[in-house]
Order: C-alpha cells, then sequence, then structure tokens
C-alpha cells in the first residue's frame, strides 16, 4: 500500500549564535553557552500552548536540516566519530544527508518567555541559525535516559581535545567590551576542534575563520592547540569559512 503524502510546516524557527555550518557541535549540550531561542511562528505562537513547560529541565527540539536538504540523502555516509573516512548505513548515523532531512536534539530550558512574543531560551543548542522547528516535547528521564543503552561505535561522548588560548588583539577586544559570554563559547567550539575530521594534523600556517554570534572569529591550530588570532564584526561582503 503506498504511504500517504505527509506535508510538515514549522511551528517555529531557531535563532542560535551558529551562522554558518563550520563550527556547530556535532551533538547537543556540548556546550552549554551555545544559548538561543526557539521563537514560535504564528498560528503556533498561542502562550496557551507554554502552560507547564516550564516544569521541564530539557526538551527535545524535531527539526529540518534546511541548510542540507537541496544535497539529497545517501544510503551510506562517513560519520565524523570514525575519521570521516569510514562508512556506514545512514540510519546507523546522525548524518543530516537522510531521507526527509528530520534531526533531532536535546536542549536545557533555560526559560519560558511567553511576551511580548513567546519563545524558548535554551542552551547546549547544536543548530544552525534559522533551523525550522517542526516539534516540541518535554525530555522525560525516566523514559528518555536508558542507562544500559549499547552506544555502538559512539561510545564516549566528545571530549574538548585542544586548549585554546588568544592573541593580544582577540584578549584585548574581548576585555575591554567585558564580553566573557562570548569568550566562554569560542573556548568551547574550538577545543572540541570543529575542523573536518580528516583534518587533526598541526596547521600553524592555516588560518580558520567562522561567523559565530554575530562575529568573525580567527583561529588556526599550532603545537600548542588553538589560537585565536583575531575577534570583530564581519565585514560587509566577506565570506566566512576556512581561508
Amino acid at each position: 500500500m503506498a504511504a500517504k503524502m505527509i506535508q510538515l510546516e514549522p511551528v517555529a524557527v531557531m535563532r542560535s549564535p551558529f551562522e554558518e555550518k563550520f563550527g556547530i557541535p556535532r551533538q547537543s549540550g556540548l556546550s552549554e553557552h551555545a544559548i538561543g531561542d526557539v521563537v514560535f511562528l504564528p498560528p503556533f505562537d498561542d502562550p496557551a500552548m507554554l502552560d507547564q513547560l516550564d516544569g521541564f529541565s530539557h526538551v527535545w527540539l524535531t527539526f529540518h536540516f534546511s541548510a542540507n536538504a537541496a544535497a539529497g540523502w545517501r544510503p551510506r555516509v562517513r560519520p565524523p566519530r570514525l575519521g570521516g573516512n569510514r562508512e556506514v548505513g545512514v540510519w546507523a548515523s546522525r548524518s543530516p544527508f537522510r531521507p526527509n532531512a528530520l534531526g533531532l536534539s536535546v536542549v536545557r530550558l533555560r526559560d519560558v518567555v511567553t511576551s511580548p512574543r513567546p519563545l524558548l531560551r535554551v542552551a547546549g543548542v547544536d543548530l544552525l541559525d534559522g533551523t525550522p522547528i517542526l516539534d516540541i516535547k518535554p525530555y522525560l528521564p525516566y523514559s528518555d535516559a536508558i542507562p544500559d543503552a549499547v552506544p555502538g561505535y559512539a561510545a564516549d561522548a566528545p571530549q574538548p581535545i585542544l586548549p585554546v588560548r588568544f592573541a593580544s588583539q582577540p584578549a584585548r577586544w574581548l576585555d575591554e567590551r567585558g564580553d566573557d559570554a562570548l569568550r566562554s563559547l569560542v573556548i568551547d567550539v574550538l577545543a572540541l576542534d570543529p575542523r573536518p575530521a580528516y583534518r587533526d594534523t598541526v596547521e600553524p600556517n592555516r588560518r580558520y575563520g567562522m561567523r559565530l554570534a554575530g562575529h568573525e572569529i580567527g583561529w588556526r591550530v599550532d603545537a600548542d592547540g588553538v589560537e585565536v588570532v583575531s575577534i570583530g564584526l564581519p565585514r560587509v561582503g566577506e565570506a566566512p569559512g576556512a581561508g
């Protein structure tokens, strides 16, 4: 019997500090300093829909991999956890290149805002800014956390692997503005080494760049870890990404 066509409508949009795919943590919860807003869209912006939600500490977000959807899906993918050079079936991964391009993310619920516009302030975000949110459900520890679950090839949570230090310009820039939140977010993101999985070598002469929380971050990897070499507001027309 042929399946019926299913039509989904976003209920909200994610506003996050991640303005490009490069640099987004590969799972939710890896950076508690990655804070964003789930902003509800009409007609789902009725405050009555949020009643009792503030009693939960975490929520599930079902979302659409909108930035990858046009690329289609693949039966086999290369997970970063396997170094980006080993294939597994797409059902054994959390790759965005999957049929229907649906994703699932659990985030900490920091605040339920009902006015002037209903939104959820969440932490541990791993979603691109502008990601369509299709559904929201409360996280239930007694059923959603399974102590004896087997994690396959992803046995351990990704850990910060690179020490992060700031050169004089970005250190002074952050000190002058007292922006400890941005400093913490930069450290969280870069300590996880956001480079492609196959790049795990020292590259002292290669400079990377990313747009993060409305700022342009320049950095490089050397024998001592990550050095943040510049922080500033993006210049008009400047393309983000590796340099």
